[in-house]
């Protein structure tokens, strides 16, 4: 009987190990994915317009999901919304440090650069920007950090309420184009296409292009992130992202002068309205694409992100998980990315 009973014992307990295996990868029929109608965001653009994404995800369907800033995307994820989005990286911090790591995980990059604070005629230092009001993004978005973080090594105070030495107001990127020509702004930072939308439609000048203030010009504008609870269900479906979204990177690489046709395709489906060539060319020119997400950045983004007000100060330790990355860059005989002591602890 006791022999009975332990091998009943067994039997029950590789059942219920067969459970939980089940239950980490449960039937997935649509994986949901954020991304901005931006030129920053070209990985996903050519990704869902030429079909990568979803020919890596097979029978799984795609829903994708369209976003105006970082922090908006953050929601979604954050309520289950979608499972998966591009995004700038200090919105991606800020969850993180926001649940002590239970939230997000970054699984690539996918761009850098193509960001600029850009100006009305007259004003041609960061002096002439005191009283005057500038937008952004989306509170708390790379874009909002980044001039917080640089209107603060100038001497002038802003605060996230509005006011202070410079006014920053919050707005969505065409709302920003329309109130720039109207004269009820002075200035933006801005991703790509919009900083040279403002310049070209509107008259604005650059007044600091955000690549000047990192190493080599490099600095991290998109990456792909996921939330911890899909990562964990889910691992088949995060190693077919990825391998979509290489498909995407490793094309624009080897189709540079096809990169403007397809990338407009899309965000004409996005938007409704496709770019001009004076605003696309130089958009496509102020910015690179790379599945490295330059993690030895973000340190510099988390003390940005505090100084600018808009996050707390916490750990990223764990913050990124680059081994599908890494799996499928070796497959295709690359190199593997760096994930700067950061990665995820299994």
């Amino acid at each position: 009987m006791a022999t009975l009973g332990l091998a009943m014992a067994m039997l029950a307990g590789c059942a219920s190990g067969q459970a939980s295996a089940a239950d980490k990868t449960e039937k997935l029929d649509t994986v949901r994915v954020g991304y901005f109608a931006t030129v920053t965001h070209a990985p996903a653009l050519v990704g869902v317009e030429k079909g990568f994404l979803q020919k890596e995800l097979g029978k799984t369907a795609l829903k994708t999901e369209v976003f105006n800033a970082g922090p908006a995307a953050i929601e979604a994820l954050s309520a289950g919304a979608i499972d998966a989005t591009y995004i700038g990286p200090n919105p991606a911090i800020n969850s993180y440090i926001k649940s002590a790591g239970a939230s997000v995980r970054v699984i690539a990059g996918a761009t850098s650069g193509g960001a600029s604070l850009v100006v009305r005629d007259g004003i041609t230092s960061a002096a002439d920007l005191k009283g005057k009001t500038l937008a952004t993004p989306q509170l708390g978005n790379t874009q909002d950090v980044a001039l917080r973080t640089w209107l603060s090594s100038k001497g002038l105070k802003t605060s996230i309420t509005g006011g202070g030495d410079v006014n920053i107001t919050p707005t969505d990127n065409a709302q920003t184009l329309a109130l720039f020509k109207n004269g009820q702004l002075d200035g933006a930072w801005l991703p790509e296409p919009w900083a040279s939308r403002l310049v070209v439609e509107a008259g604005a000048h650059v007044l600091q292009d955000e690549r000047d203030l990192w190493p080599g010009g490099k600095f991290p504008t998109t990456v792909l992130l996921v939330s911890k609870d899909f990562a964990d269900k889910h691992p088949d479906a995060v190693k077919e992202l990825v391998a979509g979204h290489l498909d995407a990177l490793d094309w624009i690489a080897k189709n540079p002068s096809e990169v403007g046709t397809v990338v407009n395709a899309a965000l004409q489906k996005a938007t409704g309205k496709p770019l001009a060539d004076d605003v696309l060319t130089p958009s496509l020119a102020n910015v690179s694409f790379s599945a490295d997400p330059n993690a030895q950045a973000f340190a510099t983004l988390v003390k940005n992100g505090v100084t600018a007000g808009t996050q707390t100060k916490g750990s990223i330790d764990g913050l990124f998980d680059l081994t599908a990355l890494n799996a499928a860059l070796k497959e295709r005989g690359e190199k593997a990315v760096d994930d700067g002591g950061l990665g995820a602890r299994k």
